[in-house]
């Protein structure tokens, strides 16, 4: 592998980072709400594609459709009955409710399925690539990841800066006391805002399920590069998560390109560097 072709990959790596933590940043932006079952999110959605594949017998692109109203749904009962009570209780409250969570998840996970490794099987489409330059190797399948991500994330901002809906996500994340004197119907806006979390969570489940294989405890490891994608980019801002994202793509190739064994410790090397000398993070924007 070239410098070149690691760069290309880092960037396609950081494309699935970025996807998984686009939730994160937006429950934490909005709600404030640091939730520690996130990775577990990515997790359930791969199990459940999983599960509708074989129950369906289709290709895993064709569950979708199911899938992520199913999550969206989910994301809303939760926020009903665990997060909103969570956020009721202070500051602590949500991150030891939603480490509950995480643990609870993962057992039940272990009951249902067992802790055998799995992988979604794309077809050949997963496994095709090409070459735009000579030494460079571009696999479709995170391609697809990277575009996804950057769909997601326009679409969301698009959804901020020209709907009611944004504008009321944008008032409450600015001043949410000031935002419900005007009338700003708090609960059912922070119940959407926790149903595309979930959503998009189980959307990057689905690629990282194509890419590598999951098991029930792969949660916390998707959990930690999600939060620092969202920590360099800045906490609540959806373009700096991307870019977050593919700042810890690319550390991670270049410096397994350079030495394998050093390639996630490079990662979590650039997360402290990046905390000890901006703390907010590199494009940390507080309107979201």
């Amino acid at each position: 592998m070239t410098w070149v072709n690691a760069a290309f990959q880092g960037v396609l790596l950081g494309g699935e980072y970025a996807l998984v933590a686009c939730g994160l940043s937006l429950t934490f932006g909005v709600m404030r709400l640091v939730n520690l079952a996130h990775g577990d999110f990515a997790v359930c959605g791969a199990y459940l594609t999983l599960l509708l594949c074989t129950a369906l017998g289709v290709p895993v692109w064709w569950t979708l459709p199911l899938m992520l109203p199913a999550a969206f749904a989910a994301g809303v009962l939760l926020h009903l009955a665990v997060f909103e009570r969570a956020l009721r209780g202070g500051e602590l409250a949500p991150i030891l409710v939603t480490f509950g969570l995480s643990v609870m998840i993962e057992n039940l996970l272990l009951v249902a399925v067992s802790a055998d490794t799995r992988t979604l099987d794309g077809g050949a489409a997963a496994l095709a690539g090409f070459q735009p330059v000579d030494g460079v190797v571009v696999s479709w399948l995170r391609l697809t990841g990277l575009l996804t991500a950057v769909l997601v994330l326009a679409l969301l901002q698009v959804l901020l800066s020209y709907t009611s809906w944004g504008r009321g996500v944008r008032a409450v994340a600015d001043d949410p006391d000031t935002a419900r004197l005007v009338g700003v119907r708090v609960r059912p806006l922070f119940a959407t805002v926790a149903g595309i979390a979930v959503a998009t969570a189980a959307l990057a489940g689905v690629f990282l399920g194509l890419i590598s294989a999951f098991d029930p405890l792969s949660g916390g490891t998707i959990l930690i590069f999600a939060f620092e994608a969202v920590v360099i980019g800045g906490l609540g801002s959806l373009w700096g998560t991307l870019a977050g994202g593919v700042a810890l793509g690319l550390t991670q190739q270049l410096v397994g390109q350079w030495n394998a064994q050093y390639a996630v410790l490079g990662v979590h090397l650039l997360f402290l560097i990046v905390l000890a000398v901006r703390p907010q993070g590199l494009f940390a924007r507080p309107e979201v």
